[in-house]
């Protein structure tokens, strides 16, 4: 990392498994609340990228053992994932403190990122 580049950091999201899904008006509506604090961290120079998860995948326990996850019993799923760019871990934490999902039970796990060297 160059010494002029801001430390970069992980927000995972996950949300309960449990209660209700939202109708398809409440999912536009938390929606656009998702899309709003994006904006607002973009426009401070915060935001550097992030993704919804999607609900398939599998799960490697080893490189033998491949299974369908996330897993219906799970109490908590990762949902997705927005990297933002902050001095300090409690600068990044703070930013994480704006998630709308909290409103809906959604965890927020605020992560460094090591860079790895280039390859």
């Amino acid at each position: 990392m160059s010494t002029t580049e801001k430390p970069q950091f992980l927000l995972l999201f996950r949300n309960s498994q449990s209660g209700p899904d939202p109708t398809p008006e409440e999912m536009q509506q938390i929606f656009g609340k998702w899309m709003a604090w994006m904006k607002a961290m973009k426009a401070k120079g915060q935001y550097v990228g992030g993704d919804r998860l999607d609900d398939a995948g599998k799960v490697l326990r080893t490189s033998k053992a491949v299974t369908d996850g996330p897993y219906v019993e799970a109490k908590e799923t990762v949902g997705g994932y927005i990297i933002v760019s902050a001095d300090t871990l409690a600068q990044a934490a703070d930013i994480a403190k704006g998630c709308p999902g909290f409103e809906y039970g959604t965890i927020v796990e605020v992560r460094p990122i090591e860079k790895l060297p280039p390859i």
